[in-house]
């Protein structure tokens, strides 16, 4: 799972099933029925006698059983298929679960949420005798377990098997069993030719839903083997993980059957199916040259299915990854370019998940690194390889370094693998999807890399896989076999620093947080504290446990400077004495090609993060921004950006915004003008996708702080483009911030036609900036209008709802509605990403009284975002002492900056 086409949706989704051999091409299959109201309805789990079984430890399933098989039947032909929305929808199957008795017990736990479960049966498989259940109950708590107690024991050694029927209801949330809806518009060129409302039966269950549509071993480490049979409809087909046995098989009038082969051995979370209809076709190979080369680099077989509705952009399923559309559907002349490496990292990142995730699993939730961050960090690898022109690395590189740096400075982060008592219920399992297991997973492994060596990093990654093929995995096994292969590799030179990879590693896993180095280069000392946000908390574990400096000694003479940390490597931040950080910035000003690329990023992004700690002035951060005006490279200006964006969101609503704007605006004046030739003419530069971005960037930061020439050319290319209605001659690189820009500064004419065009787009990247674009107006009841469109399903889908709420509160006009919206309609917006929510409209806040309001809020049922609401709470205090220690300084920096620009413009 990662943390991010065509004239229809039909054609869309059929082109994103890639059948690239004949094993990905296997199929397998569902069917969905719709219950009619008057004749189904669901009934809650059947009472049935109290048990006396103990509940197990910590919530987890007790290891007594070992599941080994699943036999799964859904459907039965007597229940008429789904055919129209707004009813009812059942699924009705049985299961047979094959497992052996590992301790001898009088219980089995299984976990079922949400089903309907009836008719056990205990097969002795030793001896062909049923043992009797003598009660059944579902525990209504947060552990699911769906308890049977015994009347005689299962033995150690024992194999068994428990039969279950079961029916649930399909969910009209993104999880479990779920519903998508599309309209083909295939053959609709006349407008006397309706479109036709289709449906498509998808599932995602990571990391607990598995359980939500049959009765199973819900846990990781408990794989088992998944073989299915479905009845279905004839006019439908499926997709899954594994491969039927030959040709379906017919019931009688409008039904069939198909018996799928074995699936590999694999955890729950992995089984997958979607059902379509007959309209769907597959195709041989990748529909776009980035998809083939990935596919060929991890060279795997599978199939790809693009989605109308997915949450999140993307699910690794065994054999059948599934899409937003968005991130695999690639359109030439419609896509952005720099889209294409957005797909190309999802379709990179899912790709590594069939090996490191699904072969190799973790053990427990709390080691969801392992999946996550190998998965993050070899889609760099991937993408740089295949397509080398996207120079893709050191942007994923810093944008995984700051994105980890900004939660684990927050003395509410985890560790990357914390103790698995401490992660128990879902909610916590879905806090662990986050920045640390990610961004801080990949960043971690590639400063293990570099600390090893590439030759002892990739063959150890191999020995791993090997060892536990089909198995489990802590993050000590993955340790271990890097050691193995740096022992194995002493004699080549390329193998470096391996004498202890558990010890170098162990700080940087068991603990949160990351330290902050400190330079003293006129005296030579060196040391090493927790860098933290907040600085009164506790900070002292890195300062005891990390590597020990003492021995390093850096002097400098003749006015020399001393950069540390080439090329970003560590996962710490650096801070120097006054005088170094002095020759550092003068020597940005005087050369800046002598201090690398990743570095001159780091060096603003560093120095406005120890201001925000108060280990330096905010006024040496701000200075750090001074070089720019001869910089063209992206990261130095991202880097810059990002950071300036926290003083915005802390200022806006202030007297500093004025003159902050008028210094953003003259700095990017110059950025603006290289590319202004290549902007007015429609035009990117070529082959180099650093170059675009930059572009990107100059014309984002001139037109939002107001520079006359960038603000003009946006309002005149968006007004030839509602003139010409569908002609549209905007780059679409270009798009995403020339739409945003256009409405921002035009009124209700420019955002209805922007709607229009959304409403009216098939494609789903054009679709993406123009539902950003419609957040950026500073008419705020057109922003109460979108918000409550995000309530409707029709208008915007409910993947979308939590990222385009995310967008509105991101403009200071929509914020405060943004926040007053999310508190009123919880239930419903948090079905996306609610940690993403909570961080996007609490990121201003800066009050005591919009404190007061957070931890008022932290008494919702939030479910998985409780962990974002804690963040935020914290976040909010440092801000609040942030803007009180520093207003006055930053608004006298930049009234002195702009002092001259104002005398010019006198």
């Amino acid at each position: 799972m990662p943390l991010k086409f065509g004239t229809s949706k039909a054609i869309a989704i059929a082109f994103g099933v890639l059948t690239v051999s004949s094993i990905g091409g296997m199929f397998t299959m569902i069917i969905l029925f719709k219950a009619q109201t008057q004749n189904i309805t669901m009934t809650p789990p059947p009472t049935l006698p109290p048990t006396t079984m103990a509940p197990p430890p910590d919530m987890r399933l007790p290891k007594s059983l070992v599941p080994q098989k699943y036999e799964i039947v859904l459907g039965n032909g007597s229940n008429p298929n789904i055919t129209t929305p707004n009813q009812t929808m059942i699924f009705t199957g049985n299961s047979t679960v094959h497992f052996q008795c590992a301790q001898k017990t009088m219980s089995i736990f299984l976990n079922s949420r949400y089903l309907n479960v009836s008719s056990p049966v205990v097969l002795n498989e030793n001896t062909k005798r049923n043992i009797k259940v003598s009660g059944m109950k579902h525990r209504d708590d947060e552990s699911d377990f769906l308890e049977l107690e015994l009347m005689d024991p299962l033995e150690t050694g024992g194999n068994y098997s428990l039969f279950l029927s079961f029916h649930g209801e399909v969910s009209d949330n993104l999880e479990a069993l779920y519903l998508s809806r599309y309209t083909d518009d295939l053959n609709t060129l006349s407008l006397s030719i309706p479109c036709m409302l289709r449906f498509i039966a998808a599932t995602n269950l990571q990391p607990t839903d598995a359980r939500k549509v049959f009765p199973c071993f819900d846990e990781p480490d408990m794989k088992a083997v998944f073989k299915l049979t479905i009845i279905h409809r004839r006019e439908t087909r499926a997709l899954g993980n594994a491969a039927p046995y030959g040709k379906n098989k017919f019931l009688y009038d409008e039904w069939q059957y198909t018996i799928f082969r074995a699936t590999p051995k694999m955890s729950t979370y992995l089984f997958a199916f979607a059902v379509v209809d007959d309209s769907f076709k597959s195709i041989t190979s990748p529909s776009s040259d980035t998809d083939r080369n990935c596919v060929h680099f991890f060279v795997i077989s599978l199939d790809q299915l693009a989605l109308p509705d997915l949450y999140p952009a993307a699910m690794e399923n065994w054999g059948l990854i599934t899409y937003q559309e968005g991130f695999l559907l690639y359109q030439e002349g419609v896509s952005s370019l720099l889209h294409k490496e957005d797909i190309a990292t999802v379709i990179a990142h899912e790709l590594a998940h069939q090996w490191f995730g699904n072969e190799v699993t973790m053990k427990w939730w709390n080691d969801l690194w392992l999946n996550e961050g190998i998965a993050t960090y070899l889609s760099y690898i991937a993408v740089d390889s295949v397509e080398p022109t996207f120079n893709i690395k050191e942007i994923s590189i810093m944008n995984d370094l700051h994105d980890a740096f900004r939660e684990d400075a927050l003395a509410s982060s985890h560790p990357l693998s914390p103790a698995s008592k401490e992660i128990n219920t879902t909610d916590h399992i879905l806090g662990m999807f986050d920045s640390i297991s990610y961004s801080k997973g990949a960043i971690v492994l590639r400063m293990l890399a570099n600390h090893v060596g590439e030759v002892v990093f990739n063959k150890g990654l191999q020995m791993y896989l090997k060892a536990f093929q089909y198995g489990n995995v802590e993050k000590d096994d993955l340790l271990k076999y890097i050691q193995m292969a740096a022992t194995q590799n002493r004699g080549n030179k390329a193998v470096r620093n391996t004498d202890d990879i558990a010890g170098f590693m162990n700080p940087w896993t068991t603990q949160s947080g990351y330290p902050v180095i400190t330079i003293n280069t006129t005296n030579g000392q060196v040391y090493q504290k927790q860098f933290l946000f907040n600085n009164s908390a506790n900070s002292s574990h890195w300062l005891k446990k990390q590597t020990n400096k003492k021995n390093t000694r850096f002097f400098t003479k003749n006015g020399e400077w001393i950069l540390a940390n080439i090329n970003c490597i560590g996962y710490y931040r650096v801070n120097y004495n006054p005088e170094n950080w002095e020759r550092l910035l003068a020597q940005l000003q005087k050369n800046r090609h002598s201090i690398p690329l990743l570095n001159r990023g780091q060096l603003i992004d560093d120095a406005f993060n120890l201001a925000r700690a108060k280990l330096v002035n905010v006024t040496l951060a701000l200075n750090s921004t001074l070089f720019l005006t001869k910089e063209t490279e992206f990261l130095p200006w991202e880097s810059a950006v990002r950071n300036l964006e926290y003083f915005i969101l802390m200022f806006d609503r202030s007297e500093v915004y004025g003159p902050m704007q008028t210094y953003l605006r003259e700095q990017v004046r110059e950025l603006y003008n290289v590319f202004k030739n290549d902007t007015d003419d429609d035009r990117v530069p070529q082959n180099d996708h650093s170059l675009q971005y930059t572009q990107l960037l100059a014309i984002k930061l001139a037109c939002s702080n107001g520079l006359p020439e960038c603000v003009e050319m946006a309002k005149q290319k968006y007004a030839a483009w509602m003139e010409r209605n569908n002609t549209n001659s905007i780059h679409p690189n270009l798009r995403s911030e020339i739409y945003c820009q256009a409405v921002a500064a035009g009124e209700k004419e420019e955002w209805e036609f922007a709607w229009d065009m959304y409403q009216t787009s098939s494609n789903t990247s054009e679709k993406e900036q123009l539902r950003r674009a419609l957040s950026c107006t500073k008419k705020i009841w057109l922003l109460s209008r979108y918000l409550d469109y995000t309530l409707d399903p029709e208008k915007i889908r409910l993947m979308d709802v939590a990222s385009t709420i995310y967008y509105i509160a991101q403009n200071s006009a929509g914020q405060a509605l943004a926040w007053n919206f999310i508190r009123a309609n919880w239930d419903y917006v948090s079905q996306g990403d609610g940690a993403m929510l909570i961080a996007g409209v609490t990121s201003r806040f800066s009050t005591e009284f919009e404190l007061e309001e957070l931890m008022r809020f932290q008494n919702y049922d939030l479910g998985g975002a409780s962990r974002a609401v804690s963040l935020a709470i914290e976040q909010t205090q440092v801000n609040i002492q942030w803007v009180k220690e520093n207003k006055d300084d930053v608004l006298r920096w930049f009234e002195q900056k702009t002092s001259s620009v104002r005398q010019k413009e006198y």
